[in-house]
């Protein structure tokens, strides 16, 4: 089946399904900000990547909600401009999910899911205290693609500080076994990295 998008448009919600279900298995971004009374709030994306290394740029994008309403999320990006991206990882997946429930405004996530808090150098948001590898960021730029429900905004934000615990980075390389990180297909559906393969790159 071939669509043209601008003579027969699918719904948002078989755009989503579609696009979620094709563009995988994406990384998911942990994502802690917190409003200017201080009040944090923990959150996972899958729409996340690399976006720069020399400055380190990391990109997530949240979607509006199905009444068009920003999430907790980019709200306190406009009055606190830090966050800390976590790497979603295996051993927190139950935590993960628990934290992407919806909450009223300013309930904190941390609790909700039982996580400790721990001090990040550089921001003033705290990171997960269990999570081996926290990037601590300063916002650089939101990119709104509109305002219809579903509609994303591609956060930018340039990492200032990074936790990686001794056992997942030796200085040269990052330990996959200690780390599993997981992904994100459609639906509830996550996938591990016990499954790979390796091909060396063309010269």
């Amino acid at each position: 089946m071939d669509v043209l998008l601008e003579k027969a448009p699918l719904s948002v919600g078989v755009l989503y399904r579609l696009l979620s279900g094709s563009v995988c298995p994406r990384p998911i971004a942990w994502v802690a900000t917190q409003d200017k009374r201080g009040n944090a709030n923990l959150a996972p994306f899958s729409f996340f990547n690399v976006a720069s290394i020399d400055p380190p740029v990391l990109a997530f994008s949240p979607l509006l909600d199905g009444s068009a309403q920003p999430k907790d999320t980019l709200r306190n990006l406009n009055e606190v401009e830090e966050c800390v991206v976590h790497v979603g990882t295996e051993g927190l997946s139950e935590a993960l999910n628990t934290t992407s429930a919806s909450l009223p405004r300013g309930e904190d996530e941390f609790v909700l899911a039982g996580l400790e808090k721990a001090v990040m150098p550089g921001v003033s948001v705290p990171r997960i205290a269990a999570a081996p590898v926290a990037f601590g960021c300063k916002l650089v730029d939101v990119i709104r693609f509109g305002d219809r429900p579903l509609a994303g905004s591609l956060v930018l934000v340039q990492v200032v500080a990074i936790h990686a615990d001794n056992s997942v980075w030796d200085g040269r390389h990052v330990n996959m076994e200690i780390l599993q990180p997981i992904g994100r297909l459609a639906g509830s559906d996550y996938v591990r990295i016990t499954d790979r393969f390796s091909i060396e790159r063309p010269a």
